[in-house]
């Protein structure tokens, strides 16, 4: 097995507590991803888990304060850890990506760009892709607004969003997992009769109660994608170093 060179490794910042168990299973994900055969092989992180940012749904909605300032003070700790990048397991958060881009010198790794190299890696022949996630990533289109249209985007129908999805994501918020795997198996079930070629848990909420097993088409977890990602990344940040050496 090949492994990293602890000296050179670049610190991942990691912008979480949206949710906070969201983002415990994302940093157990990006410990499994990274290729290593002794703890002083893994990345080191930082993980500044902000669950009093405010709600994001909310704010879009138009009843709560923008998050974005927040979040900017997030990142600002990050930096300051020494952090050489950022990763947001959250895909809601990515609406506001270009001002959170744009507060930082660091790069801003996004979610959709990692799970479009899953599907072009896994499923090259996908055509139709359901993007199952909060009522911001469905109705202002975080995906097709990043990866355009290179594939059709299947979304939750209004109705869907309110009686299945977002309950969902609330109970899992709220810790009570089997009431969220239901309402998430139903939310699945109706984008499977759209004839979808994949499903993409495009909530980080939802690879907490549902795996692929449950589901009867392909499927892309977000917060993996997301975390192979960051260690792909980082790694090739590594190599750059190396060289400079």
């Amino acid at each position: 097995m090949s492994t990293l060179n602890s000296e050179k490794l670049p610190r991942i910042g990691v912008l979480g507590g949206m949710g906070p168990l969201a983002s415990a299973m994302f940093m157990v994900q990006l410990v499994e991803a990274t290729p290593a055969a002794f703890d002083r092989d893994h990345f080191p992180h930082t993980l500044d888990s902000s669950p009093q940012i405010p709600d994001r749904p909310t704010a879009i909605a138009g009843r709560g304060p923008d998050p974005l300032v927040e979040i900017i003070e997030a990142i600002k700790r990050l930096e300051a850890s020494g952090a050489s990048l950022i990763t947001m397991p959250c895909n809601t958060v990515h609406h506001w990506y270009d001002g959170i881009a744009a507060s930082t010198s660091l790069p801003v790794l996004h979610i959709a760009d990692a799970v479009a190299e899953c599907i072009r890696s896994q499923l090259p022949a996908a055509k139709r892709v359901g993007v199952l996630g909060s009522t911001v990533t469905s109705k202002l289109l975080v995906y097709e607004k990043r990866l355009g249209d290179e594939w059709q985007w299947v979304f939750a129908t209004d109705d869907e969003l309110t009686q299945s999805v977002m309950p969902g994501i609330a109970a899992v918020k709220a810790g009570n997992l089997p009431l969220g795997r239901e309402h998430f198996l139903q939310a699945v079930t109706n984008m499977i009769q759209r004839k979808v070629d994949v499903v993409v848990f495009a909530c980080t909420e939802i690879p907490i109660v549902l795996k692929a097993e449950d589901v009867p088409v392909p499927t892309i977890d977000s917060s993996l994608a997301l975390a192979l990602h960051t260690v792909k990344v980082a790694q090739s940040m590594r190599v750059r170093k190396d060289e400079a050496a």
